[in-house]
Formats: C-alpha cells, structure tokens, sequence
C-alpha cells in the first residue's frame, strides 16, 4: 500500500478570500514504511503572506520571491501523488486549498480526491482518543515523538511528524526510516537469540472488557487501513 503524507503552509486561512499555498511537503510510505522519496517545494503565491500567518510558519514574501508557481510544479505534483492515499491532518484544509489550486493552474485534474484516496488523521484521531486535544503538537506529546524543533510550522517537517504519529496511532509500529531499518537488521540476530534463551512466558487472558476494546481497535485500523490489519488476521 502506498501512501502520501501530506501537508501545506499557505498565505491565509481561506482560498475563497484569494489566500494561496506557499509550500507543499509529501512525504512517501510504502507498507508502514517511510521510503525516503519526497516532494517538497514552496510556492510563489502572487499576493502577500497575511502576518499572522507569517507568524505560524515564519515564510515571507522576500524569501519567495523567486520561488516556482504552483502551475509550474502540477503536474510533478500530480505524478507524485497519483494512486496514493493522502494523510493529512484536518484534511479538509489541505484538500480545500489544493483543489483551489488545481484549479487556477488548469490542471488535467481538478479534484485531487479524483487521483486519490483521503485519510484525515485528525477524525481518524478523534475516533480513537473522543474528548482529548488531538493537534499534531498533542499527539505528539502523546504518542512520544520528539517535535523538538518544531518552533515554527514547516510542511516537511509537520510531515514528518505526522508520519511518525500516524504509524504509533494505527499499530504501534514507528516509521522506520532508513538508518533505522538498517539498524534493525544489523540487530536482528541478537533479538532472536534472546526470544530463543527466554524462559515460557505466562499468558494471561483477556478480560470480555478488553477484548471487547480490542477488538474495537481493530475495526478502527481496518476503517484505516482500507484492508484487515495483520492483528485481525490473526485473530481469525
């Protein structure tokens, strides 16, 4: 399965009100895996950056001044994306802008929803923690990952984060990058001597409650993943 993580920083909050992207990060993830291939592009928007956004992202006007259009970069865009599930935190932001843009630029797509799946991690979010603060900056807090330098919103890096979040959300398996994985194959035979040397462990029965929230976590991952998770076929 082959997804795209996806966010954007714009010149404002509304496309209806002439606000524009700015820049454009996607970040690939092959079969729970993060595989290094990247787009990433900010954008000469043609209009000025309001301040208050300015002070979310900290892009000025100066810095993009010699930056590609969007229309210049659609269509590689588009290529990248194609077939993908998109996973965008509040989605309908993203998706709303870059459709306004498909659109000014008179691309052969007008509707990205029409070349890809969407994943809205923060329903997605919600489902599984109703009632808590689901942000990026929350979920990060809660699952552990390090958004240290996140000072200033950037779509690469909020990307990054989010891939890292969205792996611990639906099934507790970090995004490996590649000096990770690497890693962990250098270590595999000293994990499997260890399980090998382990004494019997004792099993312990679930409770009907916590088989019962078991089993509601896999629905949600199945609704996440498009396809029974590996937990599901196990319990068949």
């Amino acid at each position: 399965m082959r997804q795209i993580v996806l966010d954007t920083e714009t010149t404002g909050l509304e496309p209806s009100e002439g606000h524009r992207i700015i820049e454009i990060g996607c970040l690939e993830i092959v079969n729970r895996r993060v595989t290094g291939e990247r787009l990433h592009e900010y954008l000469q928007p043609d209009r000025e950056i309001d301040p208050r956004a300015i002070e979310v992202h900290g892009i000025t006007d100066v810095f993009l001044r010699d930056k590609p259009r969007f229309a210049d970069i659609a269509e590689r865009f588009l290529d990248f994306v194609a077939g993908a599930e998109l996973v965008i935190h509040n989605a309908a932001f993203d998706v709303g802008f870059i459709n306004h843009e498909l659109g000014l630029a008179g691309a052969r797509v007008r509707r990205i929803e029409d070349v890809c799946s969407v994943l809205d991690t923060l329903k997605l979010a919600r489902q599984i923690h109703p009632g808590s603060r689901n942000s990026l900056d929350a979920l990060c807090k809660r699952y552990q990952v390090d958004a240290s330098s996140r000072t200033l919103h950037g779509a690469v890096l909020d990307a990054e984060l989010l891939a890292d979040v969205y792996l611990l959300m639906t099934g507790g398996q970090v995004s490996l990058r590649l000096e990770s994985a690497r890693s962990a194959t250098e270590n595999s035979e000293v994990v499997t001597k260890t399980w090998r040397s382990s004494a019997p462990l004792r099993v312990i029965a679930p409770s009907p409650d916590e088989e019962a929230a078991h089993m509601e976590m896999l629905k949600l991952l199945d609704e996440a993943s498009g396809a029974p998770c590996r937990w599901r076929q196990l319990a068949d």
